[in-house]
């Protein structure tokens, strides 16, 4: 064979051979070079389906993550039809991704990537199911696939469950309480039954917390909800549930977040379903769906991972926050409603709209022969859905973790149907050729059935197929959004809303601290309506929420700008209040701002800076500003200079060198207390 004559010729020239046996060697080099060398089309490999052998694990299905944090922030605010239109190319069966799973983060009031969500209990006595938008978009989601799973994670925790300390397993009971509460509020007030929870941080006491959990959910007659342990790592949970039984049977998936395709031998001796509970997190360009092509096949042909969860849902943040554009699909512009439908969306589409949570991948999956993958999968009632891909290297790279090199050229491969499969007379084709030289991709085009038990097919390089059984497949469409535009250069908002849809008001982007619109009824003048900031103790988080609270707004580009806001301190003691404009940081990076700051503090004095932080002092002095009375504070800056003024007084003015030369405006608190905004205005060059 050609693979043995290649062995044979690797392992070395005899020595001393004879003249018969040297005229042999000759002549199989030249027979077999010519075998190596002959093209690809003049032979096919093959690859057997069958069932006959048993089967392998269930599927759990295909996901999106909408948290983790906040990159859902500006879909809510979008007009309609478009907005329905994008929730439709996400959820809505045989249309468009057609997502099996959502994922959530339970709000924790903590800057947790991309922004802040607000907690259900932003103190231990508060208790209210209505903040954020994860709750409308469960139900937005449900109401076009009412099968879709509900999943959920906290990756941030309000302050006062950590007593003091950066973490929340301190008190179990009391973490483990919260959570269950979040879980019974999405029950009672908003009818969503949330079919997994999981645990991120992991140490050793957690076991603890674990065990805890489902003790606490069981007792409030939640024994449906499974928890996913951890939602994280493979181990150090994966030996745990080996040796530790009770943990074992409260644990029903072990979780791990951009696994590069991998498990452990651990993970798969204790039996449990094995999820990449968050993974992609790569620009949504063509290369991204490349990745989420690799990824979505491989997860399970090298680490028998049986559902994938893309962080993130949809780009619905600022682009210029940590991790732009790293959704199935990009909504940034509610202003203009231009959206846009990405490549993963069709790729998703691939696996999601012919398989469904409850089919069983076939055993006999695996790699291509000159690189690729292939799976199989089936409902157990005839039905069979197969996906290959045939991503390259350079153009299938995941943000995370790096990817090892490998090689893979055009092939022909020919799969022949056995055991039940055997009678399957014909089988629809989908096809994406992603065409990186020529730059004119194709997704998830139908094309020509093919029949008669076995199909052949020449597998180009950067290629996703499926052939399946089933009928109901769709590329659905509408006309084409707006075009899109640059947020408004003049923009204001009085925040005057009697019942909000949403706690927040749009288009703000909160990046520590959370503002929420709030009715003040023992104000009976023009501040009856207001934003307020909420938190007031530092947020239990995995990344560095800042000092002081803020939350952005506007164009990132923006360089020469006024803004303009009414501000109400209510901290006796240390209170102080900010705008700012050329904001250059938002995120996980928030700590790290730069850009112009204007502060007014209840002790009388102003301050500006150049930091977030506040110790780059550029102007200081005395302002009269005192607690519980309202002031307008407006800043300008144009070119080097900024000006800012006290209810219409220049306060100050400086010509300084000011970096950086463009962001966002922003409005915050001087540290995590109560204070109120009003009449908030922006106006750009």
């Amino acid at each position: 064979s050609r693979g043995g004559a290649h062995k044979y010729l690797l392992s070395g020239r005899p020595e001393a051979p004879s003249p018969a046996v040297r005229m042999c060697w000759r002549l199989s080099t030249v027979f077999v070079a010519a075998l190596l060398n002959s093209p690809r089309s003049s032979s096919a490999d093959t690859y057997v389906l069958s069932d006959d052998g048993g089967l392998g694990r269930d599927f759990d299905g295909i996901g999106g993550l909408s948290g983790g944090g906040a990159t859902s922030r500006l879909l809510v605010n979008y007009p309609e039809p478009h907005r329905s239109q994008i929730l439709d190319y996400l959820f809505k069966p045989n249309f468009g991704a057609s997502l099996h799973i959502l994922k959530v983060e339970i709000g924790g009031d903590g800057q947790t990537t991309d922004g802040t969500e607000p907690s259900h209990m932003h103190y231990e006595d508060d208790e209210n199911y209505f903040r954020g938008y994860e709750w409308w978009l469960m139900k937005e989601a449900k109401k076009r696939n009412p099968d879709i799973v509900l999943t959920a994670l906290p990756w941030s925790f309000p302050g006062w469950l950590g007593r003091g300390k950066d973490w929340p397993y301190d008190f179990p009971d009391v973490t483990a309480d919260y959570v269950v509460k979040w879980i019974l509020g999405a029950k009672k007030y908003h009818d969503l039954h949330i079919q997994y929870v999981g645990i991120w941080n992991e140490r050793d006491f957690d076991v603890k917390y674990i065990k805890l959990l489902r003790y606490t959910l069981d007792k409030s007659g939640l024994e449906e909800v499974r928890i996913i342990a951890s939602d994280n790592l493979w181990e150090p949970i994966a030996q745990s549930l080996l040796l530790d039984p009770e943990l074992s049977g409260a644990v029903d998936v072990i979780g791990a977040h951009y696994p590069g395709t991998k498990t452990v031998p651990q993970a798969l001796k204790t039996l449990k379903k094995l999820w990449a509970s968050e993974d992609y997190s790569t620009y949504n360009d063509a290369m991204g769906a490349g990745c989420w092509a690799r990824i979505l096949n491989q997860n399970y042909v090298n680490g028998q991972m049986t559902s994938t969860i893309s962080w993130n849902l949809v780009a619905s943040y600022y682009e210029e926050l940590p991790f732009g554009r790293c959704g199935l699909m990009t909504a940034q512009e509610p202003w203009s409603g231009n959206y846009v439908v990405s490549p993963p969306i069709w790729i998703t589409a691939h696996t999601t709209q012919f398989t469904q949570p409850g089919w069983t991948y076939l055993r006999t999956v695996g790699h291509l022969a000159n690189g690729g993958s292939y799976v199989a999968l089936t409902d157990g009632k005839g039905n069979l859905t197969v996906v290959i891909e045939t991503m390259t290297h350079d153009h299938s790279a995941c943000i995370r973790p790096p990817l090892p090199a490998f090689n893979l050229t055009s092939q022909t491969a020919t799969f022949n149907l056995r055991g039940s499969f055997a009678s399957v007379k014909e089988l629809q084709v989908w096809r994406s050729q992603f065409n990186f030289k020529t730059q004119k991709p194709s997704f998830f085009e139908k094309l020509t059935a093919l029949v008669n038990g076995s199909f052949t097919l020449d597998l180009a390089e950067d290629e996703v197929y499926t052939l399946t059984t089933v009928t109901t497949g769709r590329k659905g469409s509408y006309a084409d959004p707006p075009p899109p535009a640059r947020f408004p250069k003049a923009y204001k908002d009085n925040f005057d809303v009697q019942d909000p849809p949403f706690s927040e008001a749009p288009n703000f982007a909160d990046q520590t601290g959370v503002f929420e619109y709030f009715v003040n009824t023992t104000d009976p003048g023009p501040h009856v309506f207001t934003m307020r900031q909420v938190v007031t103790q530092r947020p239990v988080t995995w990344t560095a929420d800042a000092d002081q609270t803020i939350s952005v707004i506007g164009d990132y580009k923006w360089q020469n700008l006024s803004v303009t806001c009414d501000v109400f301190m209510e901290n006796l003691k240390n209170g102080g209040i900010f705008v700012a404009a050329r904001v250059s940081k938002g995120g996980q990076d928030v700590r790290r701002a730069k850009g112009v700051f204007f502060w007014v503090f209840v002790n009388g004095t102003y301050k500006v800076t150049s930091d977030i932080a506040g110790q780059a002092v550029l102007a200081e002095g005395k302002s009269g500003t005192e607690a519980f009375t309202w002031y307008t504070l407006s800043l300008t800056v144009e070119g080097q200079k900024a000006t800012g003024m006290l209810n219409g007084k220049v306060l100050w003015a400086k010509s300084v060198q000011l970096q950086p030369p463009n962001g966002w405006a922003a409005i915050g608190t001087a540290s995590f207390e109560l204070a109120q905004f009003d009449n908030f205005s922006v106006v750009a060059e």
